[in-house]
């Protein structure tokens, strides 16, 4: 059971790839011929801030990427999981926000990639959100051993009983 799950990932894994590859070329090609045959945009622009997309496909690519036995054809490895919470996730975003962005400078003008600032803007307000757990967490943990001697024993009633 356990390998129909790892060949699923894999099927899927490489299915996500291979349109994130396929869209990534035609987003790009599309606007690299837009700005050469139709109007000029900013290539500065374009190639800083298509770099972080670029860097999570290929990242998304090496962590995802199923690999095969090449003596077999079996599989070695499914890769981690594409659709995985956190900062899989995030990278998935960064992609889908500069293609966004790259459609919308196309059409309309270099004053769209300031939409771009969406994701610096959303990395920091779940950095916020992350600090705010944290401290949140190492608050109750001071709460725990600062009242530790009347507390009750970790374990279950059987254990407690045990102790006392």
């Amino acid at each position: 059971m356990a390998q129909k799950a790892k060949k699923d990932r894999a099927k899927s894994n490489a299915a996500a790839l291979n349109n994130l590859h396929i869209g990534a070329a035609v987003v790009n090609g599309l606007f690299l011929a837009w700005h050469f045959f139709f109007r000029s945009r900013s290539l500065l622009a374009y190639f800083l801030l298509s770099l972080p997309s670029f860097i999570s496909q290929f990242a998304l690519e090496k962590a995802g990427r199923p690999t095969f036995d090449p003596a077999t054809g079996a599989l070695k490895s499914s890769g981690e999981d594409l659709a995985a919470k956190g900062l899989t996730e995030y990278m998935w975003d960064v992609v889908w926000v500069t293609w966004g962005c790259q459609i919308l400078v196309m059409l309309f003008g270099n004053w769209f990639w300031l939409l771009w600032t969406i994701v610096p803007a959303y990395g920091a307000y779940q950095g916020y959100g992350l600090l705010g757990q944290a401290k949140q967490l190492a608050g109750m943990q001071g709460l725990q051993q600062g009242g530790q001697e009347g507390a009750a024993p970790p374990g279950n009633r059987k254990q407690r009983r045990a102790a006392a």
